[in-house]
């Protein structure tokens, strides 16, 4: 968050520089609130930059058998630019090398764990392991203990890309 608070100062003051140089190329033709204009348009258009490249930041950063399993894209009110092109807040990823399969009476379940990515105003990444019978799509939760969370169970599509990146 502090290199995104400096990126964001530096914007600012290169953006006011470009006007100052621009009053003084037009020697002061310019009226002098250009300067301060440019300064926070400047810092605003790299704020909005920074919003919408998230996502694909975080990407770069997941190891390469991590899989994006689901994404949201949403708006907010305080940040106008939202209502008229949704951005990315949050998306799930599969950890493939943590997924184990075994056959239990017949069934094929497989144990896995799923991060999930939030942008809030500190990212906030939240892991938790799930069960997922491949026969019945049932996808369980675990608690920290590897107990299983009956009352979140819930049943997925098997066209679902969790579905198919876990059972194919």
């Amino acid at each position: 968050m502090l290199w995104t608070i400096i990126a964001i100062v530096v914007a600012g003051l290169g953006a006011a520089g470009i006007a100052l140089l621009l009053r003084k190329l037009t020697r002061n033709k310019l009226p002098k609130w250009i300067v301060p204009l440019f300064g926070g348009l400047g810092m605003l258009g790299y704020q909005v930059f920074y919003e919408y490249s998230w996502f694909e930041h975080q990407l770069q950063r997941q190891p390469p058998e991590s899989v994006v399993v689901a994404s949201e894209s949403g708006q907010v009110f305080w940040r106008p630019w939202s209502l008229f092109v949704p951005m990315t807040t949050a998306f799930t990823v599969l950890d493939t090398r943590s997924l184990v399969k075994q056959t239990v009476e017949g069934s094929v379940i497989a144990e896995f764990m799923l991060y999930r990515f939030e942008k809030q105003h500190i990212d906030h990444v939240a892991h938790q392991e799930h069960l997922l019978n491949c026969d019945t799509a049932e996808l369980l939760p675990l608690d920290a203990q590897k107990q299983p969370q009956l009352a979140q169970i819930k049943r997925i599509g098997k066209d679902d890309v969790l579905y198919r990146q876990v059972c194919r």
